[in-house]
């Protein structure tokens, strides 16, 4: 059990200028400057929590593999053996398909790491018993919260970049988390994911044997994120033993108050982390003065779903997002990005941002390629669900309308 009052690297935050010809290198200083070593113990297994945010390649939008590749070094150049690359699913993404696109398999493969998909029928999850009261979990799943046994008495390092969000304003380490501890109807959470995250760094620190993050913002992304973002070159790599902390310099370096960031300033609060970026201690290159004036904006798809959270659908949730026809949303969020957005809009930044200094070193990885995927409409079933939950939640909103 890691002691959220006091564990090493608590309230300290590392950063990196760096660029392609260094990053590897880098990331293994900007670990050592934030002491992972301190905060990871030698003898335990080390899990790398990957993201993939969207199955195709878009930049700041998934875990990159010079991130990975060079968080790999370092441990193996400081002799952490028995890593284990760990990826989840979701309902929007097929990781098979994202580890390959986001070039992590090639990586993984390389350096002879262990590669686990947590989803798989092999994965054993078990119930876990909190030890101490949880903010919402133990509402959402009244039966009991699924972890992955893999997890426990093992160190993780989560791989988030720095970019936006359109539930949580930014993601970074806490929200890197989700994926991986909670089980295929996380989405249940989403009308509390802030309470939902600080129960989630609960968990963590209590079956953990040690906690870290990298964090990539060699591509930082603002806008509709996760996926549907501005790509901006920022050359920055951040390192932290807090999660809380490293989440609080991405969102202050984007431009946001980290304590306006519910699931930040309760984390803080409950003394899990420091959020307060005045109390937080950067070594390395000072980003205290990095303000990129980032936006948080909203597709269609997470509209909608505001709308159902926290407005005027907020009744009819359970019908639309926790039963049968919550395929609807799956559906929207499909056509949304990969029929509409991606070869609309994100087909021509990705190719603009194969032309930077970053692009090139991506596309340098493995074969070569990059894949620039056309639309990739859902088998039809789910389709015809997700069109049956479409019209079910157009005629409960004009019902709402009607009734004021």
């Amino acid at each position: 059990m890691i002691p959220p009052e006091q564990f090493p690297g608590r309230g300290k935050v590392a950063a990196l200028k760096t660029r392609p010809e260094t990053v590897l290198a880098d990331v293994g200083d900007v670990m050592r400057l934030a002491g992972y070593q301190d905060a990871l113990p030698l003898d335990r297994d080390t899990i790398l929590k990957i993201n993939i945010s969207w199955q195709t390649w878009y930049p700041a939008c998934s875990t990159t593999p010079w991130q990975l590749e060079g968080v790999i070094r370092a441990l193996q150049a400081d002799g952490y053996r028995n890593l284990i690359a760990g990826h989840n699913g979701t309902v929007v993404v097929d990781a098979r398909v994202g580890e390959r696109n986001n070039k992590h398999k090639y990586v993984v493969d390389r350096y002879g790491v262990a590669n686990v998909h947590l989803y798989e029928p092999h994965v054993e999850w078990v119930t876990y018993t909190p030890t101490k009261p949880f903010l919402v979990l133990d509402r959402i799943f009244p039966e009991g919260v699924k972890v992955p046994k893999l997890f426990y008495g093992r160190n993780i390092i989560q791989l988030p970049t720095v970019k936006t969000h359109v539930f949580t304003t930014i993601t970074g380490a806490m929200k890197n988390a989700f994926g991986g501890l909670l089980n295929d109807r996380r989405h249940h959470t989403h009308a509390v994911i802030h309470e939902t995250l600080v129960d989630l760094l609960q968990i963590q620190q209590d079956i953990h044997s040690g906690l870290f993050a990298v964090m990539d913002g060699t591509f930082a992304g603002d806008g509709a994120g996760p996926r549907a973002m501005r790509p901006h070159e920022k050359d920055i790599l951040l390192a932290s033993a807090d999660q809380v902390a490293i989440d609080a310099i991405s969102a202050k370096m984007q431009g946001f108050n980290p304590m306006d960031l519910p699931f930040i300033r309760i984390a803080h609060e409950k003394g899990l982390g420091v959020g307060e970026p005045k109390d937080i201690e950067i070594v390395g290159y000072d980003v205290s003065l990095e303000d990129w004036k980032f936006v948080k904006e909203d597709t269609f798809a997470s509209r909608g779903q505001h709308l159902i959270y926290h407005g005027p659908l907020k009744r009819f949730e359970k019908q639309l997002l926790q039963s049968p026809l919550n395929g609807w949303s799956y559906f929207a969020s499909n056509v949304y990005h990969n029929v509409y957005w991606y070869p609309v809009v994100g087909r021509r930044r990705v190719k603009e941002a194969l032309q930077t200094k970053w692009g090139r070193l991506f596309e340098s990885y493995g074969d070569g390629r990059v894949v620039l995927p056309g639309p990739e409409p859902k088998p039809t079933a789910i389709a015809a669900g997700g069109a049956a939950g479409l019209l079910a939640a157009m005629f409960l909103a004009a019902r709402a309308a009607r009734r004021g």
